[in-house]
């Protein structure tokens, strides 16, 4: 039995704890999830892989995406190969149009068996009315391209009173 905490990237605290079974796929987890927060589960969505520091990393989809037939899919990817041990962790997309964006941390591994699996076990706050926007900030470009010199030395001086116009 798993015990996962899920929370939401948002201001505010929003998370549930679940229970669920160690052997279930990741199509079952998406909508374990999902419901938790109440939502039906009929948006697409996607876990992606992280390290410890949560960077994202390779694409779980919902549906196999692949045009061979070889791809990767929630549906068959195991929950306990996945998440093998405590503090794995993935993050979630629910509904790619609002971009809701969860954090999926294993708190606790049990040989334990239950029959009333899945479970929220937790809830903190309410899930608001409208996703949080997404903040995407790029790095400094100033101090990658340098200075204004950079580019004279380089190329030589470039006056500013030229005329390009003349020729």
């Amino acid at each position: 039995m798993y015990k996962i905490r899920v929370i939401l990237d948002t201001k505010e605290d929003v998370i549930r704890t679940i229970l669920v079974d160690d052997n279930i796929n990741l199509e079952q987890l998406h909508f374990t999830i999902a419901k938790s927060f109440g939502f039906e589960g009929q948006e697409m969505a996607s876990f992606y892989r992280t390290d410890d520091e949560w960077n994202q990393g390779e694409e779980i989809p919902l549906f196999n995406m692949a045009e061979a037939g070889e791809g990767i899919s929630m549906l068959i990817c195991k929950l306990n190969d996945t998440l093998p041990i405590e503090n794995s962790k993935l993050i979630y997309v629910y509904d790619f149009l609002n971009m809701w964006t969860f954090y999926v941390d294993v708190i606790e591994i049990s040989l334990d068996k239950r029959g009333d699996l899945p479970q929220t076990i937790l809830t903190v706050g309410e899930i608001p009315n409208e996703a949080p926007d997404k903040e995407f900030v790029a790095e400094n470009l100033n101090k990658q391209l340098g200075d204004e010199g950079d580019i004279d030395d380089e190329f030589g001086h470039f006056d500013d009173d030229f005329d390009f116009n003349e020729y």
